[in-house]
């Protein structure tokens, strides 16, 4: 059954997309009743694992033999994995994914393009679904390409606005670099195992030599660096906000930008044996979450805030994932937290822009907590969780990152705690701008409360941002479930766990503090007389500027030079073949008089040159 999971919402987009307008009326619900039924089949698979012993709760679906070339030993089946982690990653992106399409009704119901937009959400979420259930890393890869398709589709899907054209094809450009590094290492795979499976990676890993694993691991790094939204393939990510909101909720948040993590995760195996790949994903880690942090805190737009809060936010599951073993289960558990609480605050900021004429500049919000009781309180549960309050959800799995963090190094616990207080300095800058200071809004706008399809889900939601941290760490509940696929080892920080809780909790106050000293008053205009930091954080802290000299520049220069190449050598090859065959052509034309008398010479002297030829042979 776990293959219905990915057809009902793949087969969902295709009938809405080829049935075209015949579908307006009821394609919306279509597309809902997809989402759903694959969050119900993969509940049923859920509560079926949790029925059998931890070593027999692994199941491998072989749906067909997808390619196999004999010559080579080389075969792959469209298989699905159902384990622990992958199951993990199928309820969370369809009870989010499901929510978000509920939402979009309310949010979408003007747009005369709404069928396809629901199309686009259900290719996205069976593209996700078929990455994290993929057995092997070709098919992964397939799934890992569709989500690349759908994100460009729903980045652009108001393509009228040259903004969201221009930002679908920055995130489809981006992509492209980190997709480039894992067809690489599928390759690379290939090349040393003989196969792509999982399973043979990871017996073949551990007898091979260490260049195989440190390529294939930084390979697999600047992938995730991609997808993720990492340093230094961050600056697609903020432009990405150009979509609908309940895109930026339903791939900023939930499911897109956490496909880099699941991959370095699933592929364990490969990081365990190299400890230069491991150092590697916890650098670019800790860079990402100081980046997002500190770009988020600068930024007045509070959807490109919330997307630097997810940069930064995924930065601290990379690094837990570069942790290993004692943060692999952490990395996993930030990153389900996340997906409430940061899904919750999305949909509140799109709940905001319904009621404000869809105006994104915090600046002229304020006072909005009299007007939209509904999506304060929710958006004010999604803040408490992710600057790590007890007892909301993200405080269980972002104080375990600190520990595990503190374990390794003290620059890696340095690091995030550096970015726990930025985080909530730039939130509560956030909630002050919008909820709580005074009214600024425009005469012409009338704040409202956002339609029940709206609220609800941002009601749901906010549950689970209150209430997943006691429930997945209660008795180490989750870190016993992942313990049989990515492994688990304690960590042991040089200091005492209160302690290290009670040092966080003192940083996140210090930020909150200063939050709401900063913000006491707010102009309606952003001041142009600022520090060095933050120009540079309005502008993205020079990704574009960054990106432009490493790969643009250099890749016109090279064209340049090929196109002289071209012209030079290849066209002077061809150019001067065909001169000389026209040069040869146009003198032999000249022997073609059409008199009788020239041509009966030809044959003599012809006949002569034959016979002198012939003789000379003879001799």
């Amino acid at each position: 059954m776990i293959a219905a999971v990915i057809a009902l919402p793949a087969l969902s987009a295709a009938l809405l997309l080829s049935l075209g307008n015949r579908t307006n009326k009821f394609g919306p619900w279509m597309a809902i009743i997809a989402s759903t039924s694959s969050f119900l089949i993969g509940f049923l698979q859920f509560l079926q694992m949790l029925a059998r012993p931890a070593e027999e709760r692994t199941a491998i679906t072989t749906v067909y033999e997808w390619l196999a070339v004999p010559a080579a030993g080389f075969k792959v089946d469209f298989a699905l994995q159902l384990d622990q982690l992958s199951i993990s990653f199928v309820l969370l992106i369809t009870f989010v994914g499901t929510l978000i399409h509920i939402y979009s009704l309310g949010y979408m119901s003007h747009d005369e393009n709404q069928r396809r937009f629901f199309a686009y959400l259900n290719l996205f979420v069976a593209a996700m679904l078929l990455l994290v259930l993929a057995d092997n890393y070709l098919l992964l890869y397939v799934g890992w390409e569709g989500v690349g398709l759908a994100s460009y589709l729903l980045i652009g899907f108001w393509q009228h606005k040259p903004s969201a054209a221009v930002a679908a094809k920055k995130a489809f450009v981006a992509n492209r670099v980190g997709d480039f590094g894992l067809s690489l290492a599928i390759m690379t795979m290939f090349i040393v195992f003989g196969s792509v499976s999982f399973s043979d990676v990871n017996e073949g890993v551990a007898g091979a030599p260490a260049w195989v694993s440190l390529t294939i691991g930084l390979l697999l790094l600047l992938a995730a660096c991609g997808k993720s939204a990492q340093f230094p393939l961050q600056s697609w990510l903020l432009d990405a906000m150009e979509g609908p909101t309940p895109v930026s909720a339903l791939i900023h948040a939930a499911t897109m930008v956490t496909a880099g993590v699941y991959l370095i995760v699933r592929s364990a195996s490969i990081f365990n044996a190299s400890e230069i790949a491991q150092t590697a994903v916890v650098v670019i880690g800790a860079i990402s979450l100081l980046m997002g942090a500190i770009i988020g805190a600068a930024k007045d737009d509070i959807k490109k805030s919330l997307a630097g809060s997810t940069m930064s936010q995924i930065g601290y599951m990379v690094l837990a994932a570069g942790l290993g073993p004692i943060g692999y289960v952490f990395a996993i558990l930030h990153l389900i937290t996340h997906g409430f609480f940061k899904a919750v605050m999305f949909l509140g900021a799109g709940s905001v822009m319904h009621a404000t004429n869809d105006n994104v500049d915090m600046r002229r919000y304020g006072g909005l907590s009299k007007v939209m009781i509904f999506t304060t309180i929710t958006f004010f549960i999604g803040y408490l969780a992710i600057i790590g309050i007890p007892p909301f959800a993200g405080f269980y799995s972002k104080d375990h990152i600190i520990e595990a963090a503190l374990s390794h190094s003290w620059w890696a616990g340095a690091a995030v705690l550096f970015g726990a207080g930025l985080t909530a300095f730039y939130m509560t800058r956030m909630v002050v701008m919008t909820f709580v200071s005074k009214p600024r809004w425009e005469d012409d706008v009338h704040p409202h409360e956002s339609p029940l399809s709206m609220t609800l889900p941002m009601i749901v939601l906010s549950i689970g941002a209150a209430s997943m941290g006691i429930i997945l760490t209660n008795n180490h509940m989750f870190e016993h479930w992942l313990e049989p696929v990515t492994g688990f080892v304690e960590p042991e920080p040089p200091l005492p766990i209160q302690t290290i809780t009670i040092i966080t909790l003192s940083v996140v106050a210090i930020g909150v503090l200063a939050g709401i000293w900063q913000y006491r008053k707010i102009a309606k205009v952003a001041p142009k007389k600022v520090s060095f930091v933050v120009t540079a954080a309005r502008k993205d802290l020079y990704g574009d500027v960054m990106n432009e000299a490493l790969l643009m520049r250099p890749g016109q220069s090279l064209t340049k030079v090929l196109n002289i190449f071209d012209k030079s050598v290849i066209d002077g090859f061809v150019n001067g073949l065909g001169l000389f065959t026209g040069g040869i052509s146009s003198r032999l034309r000249k022997s073609e008089t059409g008199y009788v008398r020239s041509y009966a010479m030809s044959i003599v002297f012809g006949t002569a040159i034959l016979v002198i030829v012939l003789l000379i042979v003879r001799l």
